[in-house]
C-alpha cells in the first residue's frame, strides 16, 4: 500500500490544502493519504485568536470531505503536546508495517528539514514528497531536494502543484475584512462565520445568499431594501452601516415560519416568549430571528438586539435598534399613508421618527383591531419622554 502522511496546524483548512492533497494523491499514486492537524505545532507559535486543535479538526474534516482516499486523522491532537513529525511516522510506520510512507510538505518545510527533530529517523522511514510553488522556485527546489537526497541517501519527489496559494496567516487577515471566501469551502466558511473564528466577519454577498435561501421569495424585494434603508440611516446618525447591513439581511429569517416552527425554534434555542408572543408568529419571527442571527451567523449582541426589537421596539432602544426599527418601517417596498413623511423626519430627527412610527403602528392596529404588545406602548412614552428632555 502507498500511504501519504500531510500534517499541518490547518489554521484554516483552505482550497489550498485540499488541491495539494488531490494532487499527491495522484502524482504518487496513493492509496490512502492521512490528513493529519497537529495538535501544538513545534516550529511556531499558533495565533491568539487561535480556535482550538477540536475545531481544527472538525474544520479541516469539512475541508477535506470531497478529496477521495483522504482520511483526516486525529492522531497528533489525540497525543497532545508539541507535534513532533518522528513521533508520528514512528507510529504510522507501526500500525501499516507494510505500507510504502511518502511525507508530504511545503517547500519551506523541506528547506527547513534539517533542523526538524530526528529528520534521519523520517528519512528512513518515508519518501518525502514536496509541493511546488508557482513562484519560479521550482528549479530551485528541484536543485535543494537533489541535495537532500544526495547528501543522506533519502528519496526526494518533486509534486507539482498548481493549488492557488495563499497563506493562512494572510487569509486570517482578510476574514476579518469580509474577504477571504474564495478560499475555502462554502460548509470551512459557514463553521468560521457562525463561531466567528478569527474574528472573521461574513462578506455580504454569502450572507444575502443564506438570508435570502430562508425567505418566500416575495420578501427578499422588502430585505433588499430594509438593508439598502439601513445602510443609509446609519450613514446619516453615525453608525456602523455594515453592522447595520448584517441586521437588516438576517432581520426576517424566520419570517415565513408558521406558529408551530417558531414554537420548535423557541425550545431549540431555549426562548420563553411571553403568553402575547407565543400565539402571534409576527411577534415570534423578530425573537426567533435574533436566535438564528446569534446561534447560525454568529451575531453579536448589538446586531441581534436590533433584529429582536424591530418588530415592537422597546424603552432605551440603541441606535441601531433606532435604525433597524425605521429601515424596516420605511424601505423603498413599502406603500402606506404617511410613508413619505415619516422617510423624511427618519433623516432630520430619529426621534421623531421613531415616535411617529409607534404612533403609527398603533394606530393601525387598533384600526384592524389587534391588540398591541406592551413594548410598543411602553416604546412611545419613553421616546416622548426622552424628547422632553431634549426641549
Amino acid at each position: 500500500m502507498r500511504l501519504g502522511i500531510y500534517g499541518g496546524t490547518f489554521d484554516p483548512p483552505h482550497k489550498g490544502h485540499s488541491t495539494a492533497a488531490t494532487a499527491a494523491i495522484q502524482e504518487l499514486k496513493l492509496d490512502k493519504l492521512l490528513i493529519i492537524p497537529a495538535a501544538q505545532p513545534p516550529h511556531k507559535k499558533l495565533p491568539v485568536d487561535e480556535p482550538g486543535a477540536d475545531m481544527r479538526f472538525k474544520l479541516t474534516r469539512l475541508a477535506m470531505n470531497d478529496v477521495d482516499k483522504a482520511i483526516v486523522s486525529n492522531i497528533e491532537i489525540a497525543r497532545g503536546g508539541r507535534s513532533y513529525t518522528v513521533d508520528t511516522v514512528q507510529k504510522i510506520a507501526e500500525k501499516y508495517p507494510d505500507a510504502d510512507l511518502y511525507l508530504l510538505m511545503g517547500t519551506d518545510m523541506l528547506f527547513s528539514f534539517e533542523s526538524w527533530k530526528d529528520f534521519r529517523k523520517i528519512m528512513e522511514k518515508t519518501t518525502l514528497a514536496v509541493f511546488s510553488r508557482r513562484d519560479g522556485e521550482y528549479e530551485k527546489l528541484v536543485w535543494f531536494a537533489g541535495e537532500i537526497a544526495r547528501k543522506y541517501g533519502a528519496e526526494v519527489k518533486v509534486i507539482p502543484n498548481d493549488a492557488i496559494e495563499v497563506s493562512s496567516t494572510d487569509l486570517r487577515g482578510l476574514l476579518k475584512l469580509r474577504r477571504g471566501r474564495e478560499y475555502l469551502e462554502d460548509s470551512v466558511y459557514g463553521e468560521i462565520i457562525k463561531y466567528r473564528l478569527y474574528g472573521a466577519k461574513p462578506e455580504f454577498q454569502w450572507l444575502r445568499e443564506k438570508a435570502y435561501a430562508m425567505l418566500k421569495p416575495s420578501r427578499i424585494p422588502h430585505v433588499q431594501g430594509c438593508e439598502m434603508e439601513a445602510r443609509f440611516l446609519a450613514r446619516r446618525w453615525g453608525e456602523d452601516p455594515d453592522r447595520a447591513g448584517e441586521a437588516a439581511i438576517l432581520h426576517d429569517v424566520t419570517k415565513k415560519e408558521n406558529l408551530d416552527v417558531q414554537l420548535r425554534l423557541c425550545k431549540k434555542y431555549g426562548i420563553i416568549p411571553d403568553n402575547m408572543e407565543q400565539g402571534d408568529t409576527k411577534l415570534l419571527h423578530s425573537i426567533t430571528g435574533a436566535a438564528v442571527a446569534r446561534y447560525e451567523f454568529g451575531c453579536d449582541d448589538d446586531i441581534c438586539s436590533a433584529i429582536r426589537w424591530h418588530t415592537t421596539g422597546r424603552t432605551g432602544m440603541t441606535l441601531l435598534e433606532k435604525i433597524i426599527y425605521l429601515a424596516d418601517y420605511i424601505e423603498p417596498t413599502r406603500d402606506f399613508p404617511g410613508v413619505e413623511e415619516l422617510r423624511k423626519i427618519s433623516y432630520t430627527d430619529i426621534d421623531d421618527a421613531l415616535e411617529m412610527g409607534f404612533s403609527m403602528s398603533l394606530d393601525e392596529m387598533k384600526r384592524e383591531g389587534i391588540t398591541p404588545h406592551v413594548n410598543t406602548f411602553e416604546a412611545l412614552e419613553w421616546i416622548r419622554d426622552i424628547k422632553k428632555d431634549k426641549d
